[in-house]
Parts: structure tokens; sequence; C-alpha cells
């Protein structure tokens, strides 16, 4: 199937790497588990990210930006990400942090301030509402920002994980694996649509399962947003075919007390994973998704037949955050 060709700005390591998690597997008397390690992508400590920022920083050098400005959290991978992509194409970087500039740093914004990119704080707003705002200031300067928005979804940011979809399907037909259940972290969209858009360019038969992982709806329902970028996408690479909500697997049921806090569903399936297979998940979105999983493999929805496929979307960093895990 022949689809719209972008550039590329390669950053990361890829394909990254399958493994099966058998202890894990085998302790919940499930099915069989394994992982695809985009935490092990390369780029500052790596992440599903990387893979939206080498086309997105291709298209920002392609034409002519000299500035790179994205938003997010103070504990934000994708900005985290984005910084060190920026950085290492010799961009200035700007990113705009919710919250308040803190003394002591941790974590993901360590890693940013270690990078030496410029920080603007916006308090309550951590989607990067106030971009706009910083980008004007940045024209006037004579700079020219290039916008990258929240997770770095739109199409172009999509487009790097149509591409994942086509590095995983190269992956299963090599080792002859078969994967009847993808279960991700569902948050911006991006990584979920170009998932969506790649099972359908490449043929490939799992379910997609999304785990919800922000119930702030001050835009709407996420369902809609993720829609409307699976569609925007669709026809940016000129496959126009329409999809609609029907062909959508989103759970929203493990949404606990909202975004970036912590409960037992995290805490539980952290510690399991790394005493069983020594990998870390971080507490904010694969942690999230992975306790989905776990939940779900317990209540007996797979068959013990099945083969399911967690994608670790990254975020480590954001562990050195949360001392309450232990």
């Amino acid at each position: 199937m022949n689809i719209k060709k972008l550039p590329r700005t390669k950053l990361g390591f890829f394909p990254t790497p399958i493994t099966e998690l058998k202890r894990i597997s085998g302790h919940l008397n499930g099915p069989r588990i394994y992982i695809k390690r985009d935490d092990l992508s390369g780029l500052a400590f790596g992440g599903n990210k990387t893979r939206k920022l080498e086309y997105l920083i291709a298209d920002a050098i392609t034409n002519g930006y000299d500035t790179v400005i994205t938003g997010g959290a103070e504990q934000s991978n994708h900005c985290r990400q984005t910084a060190a992509a920026a950085v290492s194409c010799g961009l200035e970087c700007h990113l705009v942090l919710g919250g308040n500039e803190t003394p002591a740093p941790t974590g993901n914004l360590l890693i940013d301030k270690l990078l030496g990119v410029k920080i603007h704080w916006t308090g309550e707003f951590r989607k990067g509402e106030k971009i706009p705002d910083i980008a004007n200031q940045l024209r006037i300067a004579g700079r020219k920002p290039y916008i990258i928005p929240y997770g770095g979804s739109n199409p172009i940011g999509v487009y790097g994980f149509i591409e994942a979809m086509g590095e995983l399907n190269n992956q299963l037909s090599e080792t002859k694996l078969n994967i009847d259940h993808i279960i991700f972290a569902s948050s911006s969209g991006g990584t979920h649509a170009g998932m969506i858009l790649g099972k359908e360019i490449y043929n490939i038969g799992a379910n997609l399962i999304g785990i919800e992982i922000d119930k702030a709806e001050d835009e709407g329902p996420y369902i809609n947003r993720l829609l409307k970028l699976v569609n925007q996408t669709s026809e940016f690479i000129e496959l126009n075919r329409f999809f609609n909500k029907l062909e959508i697997i989103l759970r929203k049921e493990y949404l606990g007390d909202g975004y970036g806090i912590v409960g037992e569903l995290e805490r539980s399936a952290i510690k399991l994973l790394a005493e069983k297979e020594g990998i870390l998940v971080d507490p904010v979105y694969t942690g999230r998704a992975l306790g989905g999983l776990i939940d779900m493999i317990e209540k007996k929805e797979f068959m013990k037949s099945e083969n399911v496929l967690f994608w670790h979307t990254g975020g480590t960093p954001a562990l050195f955050t949360y001392s309450k895990l232990v």
C-alpha cells in the first residue's frame, strides 16, 4: 500500500528489540507476554517520542527553522526527548512547562537542565497553552520557531508510529511470531493514531488496546480528538481511509485519581516487572498501562494460548521523582 513519504532525520536506535517476559507470564498464569523496548531508542534515555521527532525535526530543518518550541508537564518525556533532538541537530530549543521552577530538579527536568535548553514556566498550563505567545516573542527577537504540539501529536509526528508498525511487522515476519493483542499507553494520541494507521497499511492482525492515561477532558472527550487525528493523518499521507470510533479500543477504567497520580495499580505493576524481569517502567504512562494489562490478565480477558505484546513507550527518568514507589 503506497502512502506519502516524509523526510527523516536519524535520531534513535531502531529497530528496538522485542523480548519475551517469561517470568512474569508464568507468574500471572495467563498468555505469553512480549515487550517492545522503545525505552531503548537511545535519545537521552530513549522513549517513543524519538520516533515522532525523527520526522518533526526533519520537517523543521527542511523548511529552514532555527528554533524548536514545545510544551508539556514538568516531567514531560516528550519535552526531554525534544530537547535532546534539537540540540543534537544544532537547533535552539524552548520548553514551555507547566508548574513552577524548582531549586532541586530531578528526573526529566534535570535532563532538560543538563541539555541547556531554555525553560518557560507556565503554572497550571501543562499542555503548551502558552506556546503561541512565546513563539511570537521569539519571532520578534528574530528567530524562526518551529512549533511541535503537545506530545508531538500531529500528522507528521503520527508518521513516526506508522513506520514503527512497519518495523514491528518486519520483526514479526523475521521471527515467525504471531501477536494477538498490543497494549500501550494512550495519551496525546500520536502513538495510538500511528498504530491504527500502521495496522491498516501493513495488514497487522493484532488488536490494538490503548490504556487511557489522562482523565482531563477540557478539550472534549479524548476519543474524539484521537479519531480526528487518525483521519487527519489518513488524509495527509494520502491513504484516504475514513475510520470511526468502533475501530478504536480505548480502556478508560485505569485512570485512577488522574494524570501523574500514582496509585496501587501503578505501584504494583512497576514493582512486579522490576522484580520478575529487571525491567523498569515509569509511574505516569507505562506503569499505568502495564497495570491495566495485568488487571486484564487476572480477569481472564486473554486466552492462555494467545500472545500479547506490551509496547514500552519509555519514560524511565520520571521514576526518580517518585520516592514513595518503595
